[in-house]
Formats: C-alpha cells, sequence, structure tokens
C-alpha cells in the first residue's frame, strides 16, 4: 500500500442545504481513496436526516472542479475484480453522488475530467463558468469511464454528443456543453458558487416530499417508455397530493402568503 494522499471531501450544512466540498485543490480536487471513503460515507447522513432538502456540490480552487481520479492511487483499490465491485463496497465517488435522493446542484468551473464529469453527470442541476473545460479522456489511455460516464452522459446529451467526448477524448468547452444540455446556466467565475448555493436554497424551500419525487419521476422518464411513465407519474402526483404540505401549499395560495413546508 502507498501512503495516504492529502485531501478530504468535506461536508457542511448551511440551512436545509447540505455543501459536499471537493478539497483538494493543489491537484485540481483529484479523487483518492480516501476521498472517496468520506464522500460514501456522507450518502446515509443526507438522505436519512429530514432537516437536509437540497445539496450542493463544488470543488475548491482555482483549477477546477474535479480532474477524477488519481490514476497513481488507483492498485488501492484492490485486484480488478475487487474494483469491478466497488459499488457494492461504497468505493465509487460518482456512484454516491448518483444515490443522493435528495437534488444536487453542480457548481463547475476549470477542469471537469473523468470522474470528474461523471459526479457532475450524477447531479441533477449544473451550473458552470464560461471558462470550465469538459472532457472524458479516459479512451487516450486504453478505457473508458466506468462510473456513469457511457451511460449517464448519453442519457443527458444525447449518444452524438457523447460520441464526440468518448470516442475523441479532447476537451469540450462551456459554451458547447450549454448548447448540448449538459449544463443548464454560464455564470461568471465570482458568481458560479452563490447561484448554485441560490438554486439549492429555493429547491430547500420547497414541499422536501415532492422535491424528491420529482426527482425520482425525471429519473424515472429516462428509464422508462413514456405510456408507462405517464401512470407513474400519476400515481406520484396523487400520492403528493395527500401530503400535509400539499394541503399547506393549497391554503398559502388562498391566504396570499409564502407556505411552511414541514417534509409530511
Amino acid at each position: 500500500m502507498s501512503a495516504k494522499l492529502s485531501g478530504s471531501v468535506d461536508l457542511e450544512i448551511h440551512g436545509a442545504t447540505a455543501h459536499l466540498i471537493l478539497n483538494r485543490p493543489e491537484k485540481i480536487n483529484a479523487m483518492t481513496v480516501v476521498m472517496d471513503e468520506q464522500m460514501n460515507s456522507y450518502i446515509g447522513q443526507i438522505n436519512n436526516n429530514l432537516a437536509i432538502r437540497s445539496v450542493v456540490l463544488y470543488g475548491k480552487g482555482e483549477k477546477g472542479f474535479c480532474a477524477g481520479s488519481d490514476l497513481t492511487e488507483l492498485d488501492e483499490y484492490g485486484s480488478n475484480w475487487e474494483y469491478r465491485n466497488r459499488f457494492s463496497r461504497n468505493l465509487d465517488y460518482a456512484r454516491a453522488i448518483w444515490l443522493i435522493k435528495k437534488p444536487v446542484v453542480a457548481a463547475l468551473h476549470g477542469w471537469v475530467i473523468g470522474g470528474g464529469l461523471e459526479m457532475a453527470c450524477a447531479s441533477d442541476v449544473r451550473i458552470s463558468t464560461p471558462e470550465a473545460k469538459y472532457m472524458a479522456g479516459e479512451i487516450r489511455w486504453g478505457w473508458h469511464g466506468g462510473s456513469g460516464q457511457t451511460q449517464l452522459l448519453t442519457h443527458t446529451v444525447g449518444p452524438g454528443n457523447a460520441s464526440l467526448f468518448l470516442l475523441h477524448g479532447e476537451a469540450v468547452t462551456a459554451d458547447v456543453a450549454l448548447r448540448m444540455g449538459l449544463v443548464q446556466e454560464l455564470v461568471s467565475g465570482d458568481q458560479v458558487l452563490s447561484r448554485a448555493i441560490e438554486i439549492a436554497d429555493s429547491i430547500a424551500e420547497k414541499a422536501p416530499i415532492a422535491a424528491q419525487m420529482t426527482k425520482h419521476m425525471i429519473r424515472m422518464a429516462q428509464n422508462t417508455p413514456l405510456d408507462i411513465g405517464l401512470l407513474y407519474e400519476n400515481d406520484s402526483f396523487s400520492y403528493c397530493m395527500t401530503t400535509e404540505d400539499a394541503a399547506e401549499g393549497q391554503r398559502a395560495f388562498a391566504e396570499k402568503r409564502k407556505p411552511e413546508f414541514k417534509g409530511r
């Protein structure tokens, strides 16, 4: 085993919004095994803490959001078979983002590479700086990403655009990423985090059951035929309408005031 490398993933709670912070700026937040373990350790806390209603994901430093996995540490995951089974071992940081039930807003800047791109794709809303660069360069070294890169990216931007990313293996600029639908907004570098927090805080003000069910239904739309999805949507809607929050929303609308949602 090699010596443990520096870096951490930090969790901060700000009101109803959790902040997941990649903290290894000197290495463009390249993920180590320890950081991977930390990321996975937070997921249960985020999902099971009813006070947390949304998540902001971002990386520290000026160089970029995340350069993916630290390739010098891949042997730390064990044999090929052990690495293949990392999902069940809770040792995949992009998978961890995908497993968060609360809406996730990613603030993206600088380099967004490999596993960093996978974490971005696993998020629900992506806010980017105009200078950011997105890259799935694994094919240049003899493999493709294994934590959603071929699947989540294709669902997000379509097969042609995903092929440009995955087969060409070169950087894609933020304006192209916006046109593809990979990112939803371009915001200046000094505003990108505050904009992501603004969106996440706004989501946190909404009825949490409805927000989580909406996230679930959006994923359902990506994985089921339309006729089945419409039936599931009706069931989900019917459930939401039985909640106390839905009754509060109706009262607030009639009384012309802001609703106070309790998550019940």
